[in-house]
């Protein structure tokens, strides 16, 4: 079986938006789409879109939008042979409008749909694997989610890879914050690198302040923080070092996904073992990117285009 560099594992969803902004859920109206979507499927697509071989643990069903999502990662460069295709069951999918002052509402089907029944991580899978990637989201989809992220950090501890994590996680969907630290926590124990914004950063540690937060999650074991600061960019944090990087500046269509390009441009950066300020030039700009198309994963780009998109802006 192929060895991957980076492994994501987790939800595997299409994404139904309405057409136009301002219109409820609850309305009649126009829809577009599927697109394909997952915060760990995202993230998959802009790593390999990046360049580097990437591998994903999920499931979808074997129907048309369980075709959308596998073609998309065959496209990209995602390899799929842990993607299970699973009879009888539809593919997860999410149903999102807009609104004109910024505020997004979904209606997801996730853990009772194919993508609860994503295969049980094995050893197997993550031979070779040198990071991991795991999001909040998955860890709020049911208990059997998240026992396999459990799982999969474990092995890919033991077998010499690091684990990232994106905390992208509500109190209010786990029962608060002392549920949500524990939910996180057999994740966090392993993390390497941790990617929060600075309300997840306070979340994550019962600490107030950002810069507080961020230095009690490399107290507590973490090698990396990459601080999301919106339209500040972000500062990324060691036990040695301090780095703000700018942000890159675009007109916004589609902010959904934009923080898992983010994600996997630091991950490519710290596996490429990039100066920490041109990891988070990459970061940012794969975040910037992700923007800038309608579709939660259609704003990923491949490498060259996000190099001149840097360039561009130097």
């Amino acid at each position: 079986m192929p060895a991957n560099e980076i492994m994501s594992i987790g939800e595997l969803i299409v994404e139904i938006m309405r057409k136009e902004v301002d219109v409820a859920l609850s309305e009649a109206g126009d829809f577009v789409g599927p697109f394909p979507s997952g915060a760990p499927a995202i993230f998959a697509d802009q790593a390999a879109r990046l360049g580097h071989s990437v591998g994903f643990v999920g499931a979808c069903g074997a129907d048309d939008f369980g075709e959308c999502l596998v073609s998309r990662f065959r496209a990209d460069g995602v390899d799929p042979t842990w993607v299970a295709r699973v009879e009888g069951v539809a593919t997860g999918c999410a149903f999102v409008t807009y609104f004109s002052d910024g505020e997004r509402r979904f209606i997801f089907h996730i853990a009772n749909s194919a993508a609860g029944r994503m295969p049980e991580p094995t050893a197997e899978m993550f031979q070779g694997t040198k990071w991991l990637h795991i999001c909040g989201s998955t860890l709020s989809a049911g208990e059997a989610m998240r026992e396999a992220c459990y799982r999969a950090c474990e092995l890919t501890v033991q077998a010499g890879g690091r684990v990232s994590f994106d905390p992208n996680l509500r109190p209010e969907l786990l029962g608060g914050e002392e549920a949500l630290r524990r939910v996180c926590r057999p994740v966090m124990e392993r993390a390497a690198l941790v990617l929060p914004s600075s309300t997840e950063a306070e979340l994550l540690t019962g600490r107030s302040g950002a810069e507080e937060a961020c230095r009690a999650l490399l107290d507590g074991g973490a090698e990396v923080v990459a601080l999301k600061r919106g339209a500040d960019g972000c500062r990324i944090i060691t036990a040695g070092e301090s780095v703000d990087v700018p942000a890159f500046l675009v007109d916004a269509v589609d902010p959904t996904g934009a923080g898992d390009c983010f994600d996997a441009g630091m991950v490519v950066g710290l596996l490429e073992e990039l100066p920490l300020p041109e990891a988070g030039r990459l970061a940012n700009a794969c975040g910037a990117l992700g923007a800038t198309k309608k579709g939660p994963m259609e704003g990923a780009e491949f490498r060259a285009d996000v190099e001149a998109f840097i360039a561009a802006r130097q």
